[in-house]
């Protein structure tokens, strides 16, 4: 009986300890941690959630979790408890997403939100992971501006080194049009019979030199398109999630409805994982700013098996949409309807994924807005 109640004690000890070092875990993490049930109803509101949502944890135990939210996820929190109820979906169990929150007193701020799923003698509860992004936003919302100077000033050296060596190539082609048609109407001015040999044989140089001049500028043009693009099987859903967070960087992200969904038949793509990139964070920022003054704020990422053994990605917006008289001239370059933009990102954005091989369009989103599709190779799983 001894040995027995030695055991007990052990055993009883040791439940304590885990306990006082999982409290003192609780109350030093930066991180807020909330806990709720299968209804929505906060059981566990720990110091650092506290701190970050200015409830005493009096406050909000048997609460749902909804009073926690802005709009418009305050009111659709409940339907998606009961979606999953009923189907068993994950929407965003075990996986990361930026949206944002409400403190007391009613203003929102960005965060970085986890849940996971735990079974508690059979009671079901959400354990949601809280990271307040405020301070890192402005950071990088600061560091953003120095890149964007820094990258403004490295766009116009390209442009002014560019400007000089196509004024360079294009100098000799056009000098000499110039001279061949000022031989052609000095023989036409000229008294007597116009020699039309001489004439004729001036006119066909400065054809020839006005088609090496159009390749000049084509030669470019198809080195900038194709240039040196080195591609390798990349995991679609890690790089669109990942681009995603990225294209956030010093975006005002509150209030934004936004969700990443791979299609479960994607694995891999062949693509360059810096350009693709550069695709989708144009893509997705100019959803963010389409979506500015919207009151109903909804970003949709999207990925799905293809025709011809292709995959097709899709960003799509709650924004006004797309004007028809701009459509036609969508992705032509230097064409914005943007007070600050320079509108080469779209035509960027299709030069890289042509350049893969794929093809982007827009059409209207289902909720009246913008969706971007494109397409791109899938890499052989094998």
């Amino acid at each position: 009986m001894a040995v027995a109640d030695d055991e007990t004690d052990a055993l009883s000890d040791a439940r304590s300890l885990e306990q006082a070092l999982l409290g003192s875990i609780l109350a030093t993490v930066p991180d807020a941690l909330i806990v709720i049930d299968l209804r929505g109803l906060i059981v566990s509101f720990s110091a650092a959630a506290q701190r970050m949502f200015q409830y005493a944890e009096s406050d909000v135990l048997g609460e749902n979790i909804s009073m926690l939210m802005p709009s418009p996820d305050r009111e659709r929190h409940d339907g998606y408890i009961d979606h999953y109820r009923t189907t068993g979906e994950r929407r965003i169990i075990g996986v990361g997403r930026l949206t944002s929150a409400r403190r007391r007193d009613g203003s929102t701020f960005p965060i970085e939100l986890s849940v996971g799923e735990v079974q508690d003698q059979g009671q079901r509860l959400f354990t949601g992971f809280i990271r307040d992004l405020t301070e890192r936003q402005q950071a990088e919302r600061r560091v953003a501006d120095l890149q964007a100077e820094l990258a403004h000033a490295g766009r116009v050296t390209a442009m002014g080194t560019l400007a000089s060596a196509l004024a360079h190539e294009l100098n000799q082609p056009l000098t000499a049009i110039a001279n061949y048609l000022e031989a052609g109407r000095d023989l036409l001015a000229a008294d007597g019979p116009i020699d039309r040999a001489l004439l004729g044989e001036a006119m066909a140089e400065s054809a020839a030199q006005a088609l090496r001049a159009g390749e000049i500028i084509r030669s470019l043009r198809e080195f900038i398109k194709r240039g040196e693009t080195v591609r390798q099987p990349e995991p679609l859903r890690e790089l669109l999630a990942e681009s995603a967070a990225l294209a956030f960087i010093g975006v005002d992200s509150r209030g934004i409805d936004m969700d990443v969904s791979v299609d479960k038949g994607v694995g891999r793509v062949l693509v360059n994982r810096v350009q693709l990139q550069q695709v989708v964070i144009n893509l997705v920022r100019n959803a963010v700013e389409a979506m500015q003054d919207r009151p109903v704020r909804i970003l949709r990422v999207t990925a799905s098996p293809a025709d011809d053994d292709r995959i097709e990605v899709i960003v799509a917006d709650s924004g006004p949409g797309l004007d028809p008289d701009m459509s036609r001239t969508l992705f032509t370059p230097f064409n914005t309807t943007k007070a600050t933009g320079m509108g080469v990102g779209l035509s960027i954005s299709q030069t890289i994924v042509e350049g893969h091989g794929g093809r982007i369009w827009a059409t209207a989103s289902s909720w009246g807005g913008a969706a971007f599709h494109f397409t791109l190779d899938r890499a052989d799983e094998a």
